[in-house]
């Protein structure tokens, strides 16, 4: 019989204080925490515990199914995603042997130019529903805190609002066009993370702003560095004014950008590709000034089978772990096409195995 979430060897006792101590690479706490910034094999892992039809709507159900999820595997935190968004092109949709996707195309734009800058709207953060957090932190197991995931980031954001062909014209051929949404996006991230960084049951949060791909950063490090990371620095000073940390979640190939990273004042840096540069080789370099998080190969964490998962996770945590400032956690996420007892059996030697 393979692992499942009934005969999974954890026994859960959250404590935020781990997370806390980890993002500061204090030794002092008993072992290596677990961080994902999503699982979408929740349903499928806790489809014995967690049952729709004993909830009177979805979104019960679905936070129930979260916290639980979190709790069992022996995460300390329980994410949650943002309500509050920015209007951005209508998504397309495919199809995929693991159901149904929504994508967008480099081509889709909603301001062009000024005129469409004039129409956008905004989102009023100050109006926004914050309820949904409270009702989790009525749910909350002892121990445990809420990291808030934010809607996207200040280049995610711009990018998606203005398209990533039409924002690449405008660098050079209306730069005023695009320092506006820039700041008003950069502003608006600023506001929110302020807002959830005041809340009692927020321990901290995750921004997720992916700047790059396999090769390089999506904009020139020079833009990023006028455009990007200003406002980097402000919503990291948002989230510290509250006395809590913050960490980063970006793909891609950075290696250009990570002294700028560092800079910002980011407590942790998240989503590690091996083809890229493996989170070992980050941490021998970067890693006493700046905790990092994740880093299981999601092709390998697919491939491998669960004797290789589990002395693979050693590897990771033998090299990653000594010194602090560790967390175990997939490349990226728990997506759709990740074995759910490959994902659980790295979750469960992690957990036993990664000890300060």
């Amino acid at each position: 019989m393979g692992i499942s979430i009934s005969n999974i060897k954890i026994k859960p006792k959250p404590d935020f204080q781990r997370v806390l101590k980890t993002l500061k690479r204090d030794m002092t706490t008993d072992r290596v925490p677990l961080y994902e910034i999503f699982s979408n094999i929740q349903e499928t892992v806790m489809a014995d515990i967690v049952k729709k039809g004993d909830f009177e709507d979805e979104a019960s159900y679905l936070r129930k199914l979260n916290v639980e999820h979190q709790y069992r595997l022996g995460y300390d935190f329980v994410m949650e995603r943002s309500d509050v968004g920015f209007p951005s092109p209508s998504a397309h949709q495919g199809s995929t042997k693991e159901g149904k996707i929504n994508y967008r195309q480099a081509g889709d734009s909603m301001i062009k130019n000024m005129e469409d800058f004039e129409k956008y709207k905004w989102p009023d953060i100050s109006k926004a529903d914050f309820s949904s957090m409270e009702k989790t932190a009525k749910i909350l197991p002892e121990g445990m805190k809420i990291l808030p995931l934010g809607p996207g980031g200040v280049l995610e954001n711009a990018m998606w609002i203005m398209g990533y062909e039409s924002m690449s014209y405008a660098f050079v051929e209306d730069p005023a066009l695009v320092r506006a949404v820039f700041d008003n996006v950069g502003s608006r991230l600023v506001e929110l993370a302020g807002i959830y960084a005041g809340m009692d049951v927020v321990g901290g949060m995750t921004i997720g702003d992916d700047m790059g791909f396999k090769t390089q950063t999506l904009i020139s490090p020079e833009m990023m560095r006028e455009f990007v990371f200003p406002w980097h620095k402000k919503i990291v000073e948002a989230v510290h004014a509250h006395g809590k940390p913050v960490i980063l979640h970006s793909c891609g190939q950075l290696e250009r950008v990570y002294e700028d990273i560092i800079d910002c004042g980011w407590e942790g840096k998240h989503s590690f590709e091996d083809t890229i540069t493996p989170v070992w080789d980050i941490k021998a370099k970067y890693g006493k000034r700046i905790a990092l998080l994740g880093g299981f190969d999601m092709v390998k964490i697919c491939r491998m089978n669960p004797a290789e998962i589990r002395k693979h996770t050693r590897y990771i945590l033998d090299r990653c772990a000594p010194g602090g400032g560790y967390f175990f956690g997939t490349g990226n996420s728990v997506a759709k096409y990740v074995p759910a007892e490959n994902y659980l059996t790295a979750i469960e030697e992690a957990f036993n195995y990664g000890k300060y």
